[in-house]
């Protein structure tokens, strides 16, 4: 008798095979096809599972977004109980960076749908929860920027400046593979100098 369906391994296979298709040959590359055939599965099948390439995408991204979570919530779990808020943001940001291949792929994915979101091809758009993610990080960030003891009618917009010199040391490493050593330096230069001594 055939082993049941896990329903969730599978859609997991499913995305987890789009992801490797976009990191690797672009958001357009993503068809039905190629991650049926990245995922070693029928076209069939992945279409049971989603039903439209959008459905598709959107779960991807969604995924991505939850690893990032997961990983963020890992090293900030693994910190000692009274570490300093710059400790934390670090171990969030850290999380974020493309130190890695997974991290790397991560970080490619994420931009691919970015990219799309901005020159409007809306047909590979899935959604707009990037907003969401994005939002999620800053308030983690302006919680600790609080904590370090800035001004709170302040802190968001400081804690918006070290997201985006994160995202944007983030691309860097893209370009830049020997940024890679370097970005826990960058990290702590950054946050020496945003947060209230």
């Amino acid at each position: 008798m055939p082993k049941p369906a896990d329903h969730d391994q599978r859609r997991r296979q499913i995305t987890d095979a789009a992801r490797q298709v976009v990191a690797r040959d672009g958001l357009r590359a993503a068809t039905f096809r190629s991650i049926a055939t990245e995922a070693g599965l029928s076209v069939r099948l992945v279409q049971y599972y989603f039903g439209s390439k959008e459905d598709v995408l959107r779960a991807t991204r969604a995924a991505v977004a939850a690893d990032a979570a997961q990983r963020m919530q890992r090293a900030v779990s693994e910190l000692a109980g009274d570490s300093r808020p710059a400790e934390v943001i670090r171990a969030i940001l850290l999380e974020l960076l493309p130190i890695d291949v997974a991290r790397r792929e991560d970080t490619m994915v994420l931009d691919a749908f970015f990219f799309a979101e901005i020159t409007s091809t809306a047909a590979e758009t899935p959604s707009d929860d990037a907003a969401d993610a994005s939002g999620y990080l800053q308030d983690l960030v302006c919680q600790q920027v609080v904590l370090a003891g800035a001004d709170p009618s302040t802190a968001e917009a400081d804690a918006r400046l070290i997201v985006a010199a994160a995202s944007g040391l983030a691309q860097a490493m893209l370009a830049d593979a020997r940024l890679v050593a370097r970005a826990p330096g960058l990290i702590d230069r950054l946050l020496d100098r945003m947060l209230v001594h």
